[in-house]
């Protein structure tokens, strides 16, 4: 009896049909592997009109510039009847010093309205504590990194190299502090001194706040202000934190001290991200995020805040460790 086997046209086609199904279910996973990486970036959660009472969440994360957008988040949060109660969560080793100024200001002016509480995650150093002081209580876990108080300018300076390839800039300007330093010549002293005094000026506007809102008499000012950063629990010893603990701690404080209503749940507000914002790091990380990986997310945003680091300008309160060679 002879066995009824396909014949070679048959297994073609289902070969072909095969071929078929494993193009179009690839297809519609890479579609739908998009869609969800596009909603992770253009999402914007709620930021006002809410119609349950909770706790508003606002990340400060990288580097910290004042942008518009995370100002106007921190007013209408500030504005929110739902929101009874701002919890700050910061991961960042500072920004610029005007920008930090920006953010605490904004913070007071909710102060005034709500209670607002900082948790520091890994780092909340230089511009990143300026932010944490608008807090009404500051939060931080044992091995968090804070402090960093001062102020830095930095400048690159070309000028030997342009004189071993014989490149001369020549300049012609209404006085001599004028675009000083410029970085294609020696600094003068009286240019650095120059410096020197926005440098201190800013310093000292630091200091005094640390000071008023950390209520330190000088001897504690001058151990906390040179420039050092400090564990969660050294920080603890020196007044720079209230409390040792994470969110949790946060709510359990707002909820037993400042009388807010009890298991109210945490909202995140979120400012419109978008490619060109993010940057390539940036991007990465919301990848990850978007797939489920926040522990490959975390180095990337980090690695993407020291390179803005590197873009600021101005006087800026930033702290960041040394490269490992």
């Amino acid at each position: 009896m002879a066995s009824a086997l396909p014949n070679a046209d048959y297994l073609i086609d289902r070969r072909r049909l095969r071929r078929k199904l494993t193009f179009w279910r690839v297809a519609l996973f890479s579609i739908l592997a998009l869609g969800v990486i596009a909603a992770g970036f253009f999402y914007v959660a709620p930021t006002s009109g809410a119609a349950r009472h909770h706790i508003a969440r606002i990340a400060l994360e990288g580097v910290i510039t004042g942008d518009r957008d995370t100002l106007k988040l921190i007013r209408d949060a500030g504005a929110s009847s739902a929101a009874s109660a701002l919890l700050i969560s910061i991961e960042s080793p500072g920004g610029t010093t005007t920008g930090a100024e920006k953010i605490f200001t904004e913070l007071r002016r909710v102060a005034e309205k709500k209670p607002v509480v900082a948790v520091v995650g890994t780092m909340a150093a230089s511009g990143g504590y300026i932010a944490a002081l608008g807090a009404d209580r500051i939060f931080a876990h044992g091995n968090s990194l804070v402090g960093s108080i001062g102020v830095l300018f930095q400048f690159p300076n070309a000028s030997n190299l342009l004189d071993k390839v014989g490149v001369a800039m020549e300049t012609v300007k209404s006085s001599p502090l004028k675009a000083s330093p410029n970085g294609f010549e020696p600094t003068s002293p009286e240019a650095r001194a120059a410096l020197e005094s926005l440098v201190m000026d800013s310093y000292d506007w630091f200091k005094g706040l640390v000071r008023d809102r950390r209520q330190m008499d000088d001897g504690q000012l001058k151990i906390v202000t040179d420039g050092r950063v400090f564990t969660g629990r050294q920080g603890m010893e020196l007044k720079l934190v209230d409390a040792l603990g994470g969110e949790r701690d946060a709510i359990a404080w707002l909820e037993t001290e400042r009388k807010i209503g009890k298991d109210l749940p945490v909202r995140d507000w979120k400012k419109d991200r978008s490619f060109e914002r993010l940057g390539l790091l940036g991007v990465a990380a919301g990848v990850a995020d978007a797939f489920g990986l926040p522990e490959a997310a975390a180095p990337l945003r980090r690695l993407a805040a020291m390179g803005d680091a590197r873009l600021l300008d101005g006087l800026v309160s930033v702290w960041q460790a040394a490269p490992v060679n």
